[in-house]
């Protein structure tokens, strides 16, 4: 190939990476048209404990964005342990809380499952609104370990109950019911989940990409409790492990079968071995082995051996995992978005 032919191959190529004009509207029209509006029109407000920013806690933070929010709210939370109990409400989506990567600040709360509260209203922060993002921050409840057999003692330091949510290098501390992945789709991409007994729950539709997940319990305890059930027919619920990391004690599985058609995926995961060999739990009704999709892809570890697996744990090949390993499993194109970069 002589020096010209070569040099005009190089600037065609060269430019099939290069997104265009007509290629970045066309990414502007696949996103949802209200999340475009919402981030051309972006808003910062700052909450510092040592009283610098525009509020000393999150709570009020949270209160000055008026209901009916269409802009882009972007919380920057300084440094340290902010003890507080927030629900975000549905009137006020896209708001994102966002910390410094080597400062993370620690919104912490020890309320638990206990009297009126119940596992649901236990939750240190509660998000209930439409395109939340968070960004380097410590989630944490602070209830003691439940004691085995203790009642009432679910102690959730978050639960997401919005739609189109994204999570990036945050930390979910807690013991039992750590992460209430409540409903809606949501993507978690670096971050760290701790916990003891079903401590990431619920009916939500989900990502965990390259995400660690330590059980920290003594003895037999549960990683998930997906919440796809029958009687929901609409719902299109699961959890997907893509890339992750399971470690900490405990004999875990990987997940049980808390309702009918419980759908988790674990795909190119790190498994230690602290995974229980038998892997998955019916929760003592043979019934549901017929309709939960409990499945492993590519896993890896002592904890992914395979030869006293239950039978009704599925192992795929690349066709049957092809859907649960990219952000189209929460159908990400129309919503989501890397998290901003922020001075601090």
């Amino acid at each position: 190939m002589d020096a010209k032919l070569l040099a005009t191959f190089l600037i065609a190529a060269l430019l099939l990476t290069i997104p265009t004009a007509d290629s970045a509207r066309r990414r502007r029209r696949r996103l949802d048209p209200g999340l475009v509006l919402a981030e051309r029109n972006r808003r910062v407000i700052t909450v510092s404990k040592d009283g610098r920013g525009n509020f000393r806690t999150v709570i009020d933070a949270l209160r000055s964005i008026p209901r009916g929010n269409t802009r882009r709210v972007i919380v920057k939370i300084g440094p340290g342990v902010y003890t507080e109990k927030l629900l975000l409400h549905a009137s006020k989506p896209y708001v994102t809380f966002y910390g410094h990567p080597r400062a993370m600040p620690t919104i912490s709360y020890g309320a638990t499952a206990y009297s009126k509260n119940g596992t649901w209203r236990s939750a240190t922060v509660a998000v209930e609104s439409d395109y939340f993002v968070a960004a380097n921050i410590i989630f944490e409840n602070t209830a003691p370990r439940p004691g085995v057999g203790m009642e009432n003692a679910q102690a959730v330091a978050m639960r997401i109950s919005g739609d189109k949510a994204a999570f990036f290098n945050c930390k979910f501390y807690g013991f039992q019911d750590t992460l209430c992945d409540d409903r809606g789709r949501h993507f978690f991409k670096d971050c760290f989940i701790r916990g003891t007994v079903d401590f990431i729950f619920g009916y939500g539709r989900s990502l965990y990409k390259n995400c660690e997940i330590q059980s920290v319990a003594d003895g037999v305890t549960y990683i998930t409790a997906q919440g796809r059930s029958r009687s929901r027919s609409d719902d299109h619920g699961g959890f997907s492990f893509v890339d992750c990391r399971i470690t900490g004690t405990g004999s875990a599985y990987l997940g049980r079968a808390w309702r009918n058609m419980s759908r988790v995926v674990f795909a190119r995961t790190y498994m230690g071995k602290n995974v229980d060999p038998r892997g998955w739990d019916d929760k003592g009704n043979p019934a549901v082995q017929k309709t939960v999709f409990f499945a492993e892809y590519e896993c890896t570890g002592p904890g992914a051996v395979r030869n006293r697996r239950v039978s009704y744990g599925r192992e795929l090949n690349d066709e049957q995992a092809k859907p649960f390993l990219t952000t189209r499993f929460v159908q990400g194109r129309t919503w989501l978005l890397p998290p901003p970069r922020l001075i601090m």
